[in-house]
């Protein structure tokens, strides 16, 4: 088998948690009366860091502090679990430990709220180690958290990263990881195509029968 340790995104890949980041971000956007992006836009606050989302739809680089500050306001009390995990998750996650491998989350979310809701939907018990941003901001991007995630886990034999957007398989690639990357997430398929995923897969079999050959 080539591929021995997944690494999964979290947002957009093992759950579904669109309904709780964008009620948040939009809440963070009137707290500066700035036009509300449509639906398709505002989808793409699922995953990247928040930074980025905010520049992204008017905000400064002060604003953006403070729109993540009115943003978790909410998402730390309520939005966290406006979620669901994706169906066949956890059989996957259960085909793939007893297949030999070892699973680990590298997540831009903030780590500590990541673990909270792996351990609220009863997943947490499937990850060798899950890893996310800090709260200091000393990393926050997909490269940063993988990186730290390597320094925690040590070299990861045969890693591959399963993940949703672009960013991510372009993180990954900065490790030398090879990226499987699922339809059913936040990127399109235009611009995950456009990153070089090593696979494109449309379901939770496709990608078991990818990992285990």
């Amino acid at each position: 088998m080539a591929y021995t340790s997944i690494l999964f995104d979290l947002d957009g890949t093992l759950v579904d948690s669109g309904e709780g980041v964008l009620k948040c971000a939009e809440l963070a956007l009137r707290h500066f009366n700035l036009p509300i992006p449509s639906p398709a836009e505002m989808r793409t606050f699922v995953g990247p860091p928040l930074r980025d989302s905010f520049l992204r739809f008017g905000c400064t680089e002060e604003m953006a502090q403070e729109a993540i500050a009115v943003y978790r306001s909410r998402y730390t009390t309520v939005g966290k679990f406006e979620l669901f995990v994706y169906p066949g998750i956890e059989h996957l996650l259960q085909d793939l430990t007893a297949a030999g491998c070892k699973l680990y989350v590298a997540t831009s979310k903030p780590e500590t709220v990541s673990v909270e809701i792996l351990q609220h939907l009863g997943l947490a018990k499937y990850f060798t180690y899950i890893a996310g941003a800090a709260p200091d901001k000393s990393r926050s991007t997909k490269e940063e958290v993988i990186a730290y995630l390597l320094e925690q886990a040590g070299d990861l034999e045969g890693a591959l990263m399963v993940c949703d957007t672009a960013y991510d398989v372009i993180g990954a690639a900065r490790h030398s990881i090879p990226c499987a990357a699922i339809s059913w997430g936040y990127g399109t398929v235009e611009s995950i195509e456009a990153a070089h995923p090593a696979v494109i897969v449309n379901d939770t079999a496709e990608l078991l029968a990818f990992v285990t050959g």
